[in-house]
């Protein structure tokens, strides 16, 4: 059994010839068939995969590899990639093929990455779950009674699973940041901007960022260091010069300020994950870090805002998936409003109608100014809450989530209930600010805990740089390889 922690670990057993990139890509693949019941991928790609790996392998043995050479990835379906199956989790996609590749997974190909497949999500992004996929849920490898989180669970279940190296998910109010948290992972969702959407099938436009989950620090930072950079292709990219992440992991970072956000500790937190918190700042603490008490008052409008923005946004970008331009087509329909009403009816789930009705009615006369206005103007007091916050502090560290895993099906029948599941993640959103969780133990059931780290604007170095702190005081170390 070969061992690695990170990529550039891997790259060197590759070198040194004490890993063979075809065989790990092969047992990767094995481990995908044989726990084919987490329904954890929608597609897989065995023969374009191992054809990689012996290419890649040449590659690294020549020293010409780009920087994620044998980095075997998974992707979240709801980013294209060309010649293959984008269903988005939704009934209405389940035959379409995607024209052209994302900017995102070009950039990790064009670095000698490793697509082994596609991953299951809930439909649209919608869901804190990954119970409202047309293929069914997903579960959690953890324990399969749970949920592995939403929407990027397949993603993160791949992973946890062992079934790559890395996973790309996307975060809309949380989604790759809870199901990390909820799977044991390291998960990051960037600052608005800083990766390109191209290629992204849109759920909310003013929300959506596209992420890595990794086993390691050094990972997410590797990860994003290829992700990052200005697109002409998405007129929402960021033209601003890309840090070193990597190297920049490696500087000293007690100097920073941490902020701890009185609302994010208040009734409704998990005992267990306040105590699991509560030793990580401990901890922090006699490193030489330096904590402070903030307030971010907005927080508690934080949910009723992101619902109704992302509501109205999916309303609008939604309305393209008719039967005509895109999407199946119901066999019945026998004039054009039959057509657009019951191909939406028989081919989109419950809960991406929910949100579109809901969006309809926000965006509708009379109720505009009432809902999506006012919507918008407290959405620019939350950044404001944030900006007056990082002006005393460089980094906030709250819980990812008030509760750990939760089974299937328990809050499936209470949307409120699920929604509020996100009450720690949707700010960062709001705000456009990054996030990642950082794993730090498990609870009574075995079940993982994760701790939130945000940062300013385009401030990903100093959550990275905190969060390898963290991860570095960890009495469990986390591993991954695979079996020769």
């Amino acid at each position: 059994m070969v061992i690695y922690n990170s990529i550039a670990q891997k790259i060197e057993l590759v070198k040194t010839r004490q890993l063979s990139l075809t065989e790990n890509v092969q047992s990767f693949l094995n481990k995908i068939t044989a726990s084919a019941e987490l329904n954890a991928m929608t597609e897989v790609f065995p023969d374009e995969a191992l054809s990689a790996a012996s290419r890649i392998e040449q590659k690294i043995l020549s020293g010409t590899h780009g920087k994620l050479a044998g980095a075997v990835i998974a992707v979240k379906d709801v980013l294209s990639l060309e010649g293959k199956k984008l269903t988005c989790g939704s009934k209405i996609l389940d035959n379409f093929t995607a024209l052209y590749t994302a900017t995102t997974i070009q950039k990790l190909i064009d670095e000698d990455a490793i697509i082994i497949g596609k991953t299951n999500c809930d439909e649209f992004a919608m869901g804190s779950s990954n119970e409202n996929s047309a293929h069914g849920p997903v579960k959690n490898p953890i324990n399969p009674e749970y949920v592995p989180g939403g929407s990027s669970g397949g993603s993160a279940a791949a992973l946890a699973a062992d079934f790559c190296d890395i996973a790309i998910g996307t975060d809309t109010g949380g989604s790759i940041r809870q199901p990390a948290s909820f799977c044991g992972l390291f998960g990051l969702k960037p600052t608005y901007s800083l990766v390109s959407r191209y290629g992204l099938t849109a759920f909310a436009s003013s929300f959506d960022s596209v992420g890595p989950f990794a086993n390691s620090i050094e990972d997410i930072a590797l990860c994003l260091q290829v992700l990052a950079g200005f697109d002409e292709r998405d007129s929402t990219s960021a033209q601003r010069e890309t840090p070193d992440y990597v190297t920049g992991l490696q500087s000293q970072s007690n100097s920073l300020v941490i902020g701890l956000p009185e609302e994010y500790f208040a009734e409704g937190l998990n005992e267990e994950v306040r105590g699991a918190i509560e030793e990580k700042i401990a901890q922090l603490k006699n490193a030489g870090y330096t904590f402070k008490s903030v307030n971010l008052p907005m927080t508690k409008e934080a949910i009723a805002v992101y619902y109704i923005l992302t509501m109205a946004e999916a309303s609008s970008n939604l309305a393209r998936y008719d039967g005509a331009r895109y999407g199946e087509r119901s066999p019945e329909a026998v004039n054009l409003d039959e057509m657009y009403q019951m191909s939406r009816s028989e081919n989109l789930g419950a809960e991406v109608k929910r949100r579109i009705m809901l969006g309809t009615y926000i965006l509708s006369a009379g109720y505009y100014d009432a809902y999506y206005k006012k919507a918008q103007q407290v959405r620019r007091l939350i950044k404001e809450d944030f900006e007056k916050a990082f002006s005393e502090v460089d980094v906030l560290l709250t819980p990812t989530s008030p509760f750990t895993a939760f089974k299937l099906g328990e809050k499936s029948s209470d949307p409120l209930a699920m929604y509020l599941s996100d009450i720690y993640t949707t700010s960062a959103n709001l705000a456009g600010i990054p996030g990642i969780n950082i794993p730090i133990g498990k609870d009574a059931k075995g079940l993982p805990i994760g701790l939130q780290l945000l940062g300013k604007e385009f401030g990903e170095l100093d959550i990275l740089k905190v969060g390898k702190a963290i991860a570095e005081s960890a009495v469990e170390s986390l591993t991954f390889g695979d079996t020769q």
